[in-house]
């Protein structure tokens, strides 16, 4: 009888204390931090995402809009409206033009009409990448229109004020100076 009692003692707490380790939660297994290679990989896999989520969602727009657009090797999109018969735009000239921009779903952020025309130098002043590439596409007098991937515009953060974050926008302008 003895023995028996030992042998089911043991059992019973030989399956007690299986019990209690296979309900016991494991603990996680440490995670190593991440190295600055695999952040960097990380990150430009997410921006190649984005560029080509907005690369697509512009070709839909234009194709929608049945418009005929050329396009830089940095994404810009353009077409002429009119044109003009003045010298072309370059690096250094001081411009001013008329604009009208709006976003993708039709909202108007800023127009010449309400903030009048806008002057500023070709590849030296604090606007748009996209805008001083696109002005040098620019004869004086053309009207062309534009449209700024968010990398060309005012990328990850918007202008904080009308425009959103990693926003394409459409520009409209006329050339109207030239110096």
């Amino acid at each position: 009888m003895k023995l028996n009692s030992m042998i089911r003692f043991l059992f019973f707490t030989g399956l007690m204390g299986s019990l209690l380790l296979a309900c016991s939660e494991p603990k996680p297994p440490k995670k190593k931090p991440l190295t600055t290679k695999q952040v960097k990989d990380v990150s430009m896999a997410m921006n190649e995402w984005d560029r080509t989520r907005q690369n697509d969602e512009i070709n839909q727009y234009i194709k929608n809009r049945g418009w005929e657009m050329q396009m830089t090797g940095s994404g810009l999109r353009w077409m002429l409206l009119k044109k003009g018969t003045g010298a072309q735009a370059k690096s250094g000239n001081q411009v001013l033009v008329r604009y009208k921009i709006t976003l993708m779903d039709g909202t108007v952020c800023y127009t010449s009409e309400k903030d009048g025309p806008k002057s500023f130098l070709v590849s030296q002043d604090d606007v748009e990448s996209g805008l001083h590439e696109a002005i040098q596409l620019m004869h004086q007098g053309d009207q062309m229109r534009f449209i700024l991937p968010s990398h060309l515009a005012h990328g990850l953060m918007g202008d904080e004020d009308k425009i959103p974050p990693r926003a394409s926008v459409i520009y409209e302008i006329e050339l109207l100076e030239l110096k």
